[in-house]
């Protein structure tokens, strides 16, 4: 069975009251490898990710690491509220590189009425100056995120129709079809028979593409699993582990502001070794890792 194992069992990055958009929760962050260092794009709250204080504004920073578990952060955020379908702000990005450019799907939260939140797209050279390409998909919709690369000359995106994992093709990162059921549920599983989304964009290999996910319990216990899908074809799933491969265990993981939440949405190969980056109850980030090696199905 492959497990990840937590690099430590305290967070490697948590709130800063001194500055108002990270004060209460940093959660659920990209993460990608560029020129030698691990760069991290997070979500953070200023109040209680919970709602429990009133109406907490989303706001995505920067952090950079030369080791993968220890980061140095800016002071100020990179992304906020500043357009109406994001007067909430962005939620949980998950970052690609395709050629010289990084794409970021993201959840633009708009909070104006229920379900307005919708799958965004922006771009950047640098991973700090990012520019906005506005609704990818005009529908309640989130979990999305591109493929490091075209597939038959297409792009390639997953996303989540509750409760559900589904893929969608594109020519121009504009219009989406070919919308195709990838994952579902599973009705007798213990930890995911409520719904499914990705974690981190897919991971590449000889065997075919890796794909992180998670699923929700129905007392709403979010865990990590594990896919193998098809390299040319990758709404065919080879195999699916039926354990997670991490469960929500540790105080804050399962005390947080969202109780029982591991929630991942990016990941990094350092040497021989996959860094697994997760939010812990929607409070703070964790990282845990395997050998390459041991993922084997």
């Amino acid at each position: 069975m492959i497990k990840l194992k937590r690099v430590s069992d305290q967070p490697i990055l948590t709130p800063r009251k001194e500055n108002n958009w990270e004060a209460s929760a940093v959660f659920n962050c990209a993460a990608i490898c560029d020129n030698g260092l691990v760069h991290m794009i997070y979500r953070a709250t200023d109040i209680t990710s919970n709602g429990s204080q009133g109406k907490y504004i989303n706001s995505l920073g920067y952090a950079v690491s030369v080791d993968g578990v220890n980061f140095n952060r800016l002071e100020h955020s990179i992304l906020k509220n500043d357009i109406p379908q994001e007067a909430r702000g962005p939620e949980d990005p998950r970052i690609v590189k395709i050629g010289e450019t990084f794409y970021m799907m993201y959840t633009g939260y708009g909070g104006r009425f229920d379900d307005d939140y919708r799958i965004s797209l922006a771009t950047s050279k640098n991973l700090i100056d990012w520019q906005r390409h506005g609704v990818m998909l005009d529908e309640p919709n989130k979990d999305a995120s591109l493929f490091p690369e075209k597939i038959g000359g297409k792009y390639l995106m997953f996303h989540r129709r509750p409760p559900n994992i589904w893929l969608a093709t594109s020519d121009d990162l504009k219009h989406w079809y070919n919308h195709t059921l990838v994952m579902e549920v599973l009705s007798d599983s213990t930890w995911e028979n409520e719904k499914i989304g990705i974690g981190g964009p897919p991971i590449k290999t000889d065997d075919g593409w890796l794909l992180i996910y998670h699923g929700v319990s129905k007392d709403h216990h979010y865990s990590l699993g594990l896919a193998l899908l098809d390299l040319d074809d990758p709404t065919k799933v080879i195999a699916r582990q039926p354990e997670p491969i991490l469960e929500p265990e540790l105080d804050w993981e399962v005390n947080g502001y969202v109780p029982n939440v591991v929630f991942s949405c990016g990941q990094v190969i350092i040497g021989d070794e996959l860094f697994v980056y997760y939010g812990g109850a929607d409070t703070a980030i964790g990282v845990a890792k395997i050998q390459t090696n041991d993922i084997i199905f």
